[in-house]
């Protein structure tokens, strides 16, 4: 499949945000249960402005790949059987539950109700971030059924689809919560921390199953049964049209194998050990601007990773319109 790179930016944008939300939200709990001391309406407030200027980046990226963007608000009318219909309606559910949060926080509604079981301080505050958890793990299951649910492109159907949607987001969210609150010289940083290289290697993990499934998977469609013709010996000289077309542009990415490899070494070591690697520098020698710059570094492998997962898609057509001779 040819890469948008609107649709990279809004997949990875849009993950980046409902991460550090969640990573807030995780920090939140921790202090409601007196786990850890309470921390600054500030560092709420702006946590939450940060996420939420992410989800919007991402809602804006998404419009450049829009054919008739002053169409766009049809998108939501199928919401019955399109995971795409739901998509567009929960990322702005996600975005005002996120404004909701923080705001919440900035006008100081932190008085709790009641307790539970004696240590849970049920506020406003922790009833919107659960709110907004559930839609924002709903979000990252219905941005990633889109490209899962198609049935023909078999590297996409698949159940690692959703789950390295949902850990790549969880993982850079955390990252950049990670950077935040170490710049802001914030004790939870260790905690994000933490949490970061649980999502990270179990991204990994995922990652690299699936890379293996993919690398050995057997298409269901050949060149021969493309054109319907037996032989065993078919080869593909030319790409179906005497010049460029919409099946050629859309459909295949029209790169090389070489290129293809180059992105695929590049990603697995920009998201995965070298951020490992500078967050460990960084808590040994403290520093408070080592963990964003791994997080700018992350977020270049993710680009190249969402890359790489549109690239691999093989679509059935690229049997007959694919080369170019």
């Amino acid at each position: 499949m040819h890469p948008a790179f609107s649709v990279l930016f809004l997949t990875t944008l849009i993950g980046t945000g409902q991460g550090l939300f969640l990573a807030l939200y995780t920090g939140q709990c921790y202090s409601l249960a007196s786990f850890l001391p309470e921390q600054s309406t500030e560092f709420y407030t702006f946590g939450s402005l940060l996420a939420l200027l992410l989800l919007l980046a991402g809602l804006l990226a998404s419009f450049f790949h829009l054919g008739r963007p002053e169409r766009a608000w049809r998108t939501a009318a199928r919401w019955r059987s399109s995971w795409l219909s739901r998509e567009v309606l929960l990322l702005p559910l996600v975005m005002a539950l996120t404004a909701a949060f923080g705001l919440a926080h900035w006008l100081g509604y932190t008085q709790p109700w009641f307790t539970l079981g004696g240590w849970l301080r049920v506020d406003p505050t922790l009833t919107i971030g659960l709110a907004a958890t559930l839609a924002s793990f709903a979000l990252f299951g219905c941005t990633a059924m889109v490209y899962a649910g198609v049935p023909f492109l078999r590297e996409w159907r698949s159940t690692f689809t959703v789950v390295n949607f949902t850990l790549f987001g969880l993982s850079s969210g955390f990252l950049l919560a990670t950077g935040f609150a170490a710049y802001s010289g914030n004790h939870l940083a260790a905690v994000y921390g933490g949490w970061w290289v649980v999502f990270t290697v179990l991204a990994m993990l995922s990652r690299l199953a699936s890379l293996y499934r993919n690398a050995h998977l057997k298409q269901k469609s050949t060149t021969q049964s493309a054109i319907g013709v037996r032989h065993q010996f078919v080869v593909q000289k030319a790409q179906g049209a005497t010049g460029g077309s919409f099946n050629t542009r859309e459909f295949f990415h029209g790169r090389s194998e070489a290129t293809l490899e180059w992105v695929r070494r590049s990603f697995v070591i920009l998201v995965f050990p070298v951020p490992i690697l500078m967050i460990g520098t960084a808590y040994l020698t403290h520093s408070r601007t080592l963990a964003i710059v791994a997080f700018f570094i992350q977020y270049a492998g993710l680009l190249a990773e969402r890359w790489y997962f549109f690239a691999e898609a093989r679509h059935p057509q690229n049997l007959y319109y694919q080369s170019v001779a």
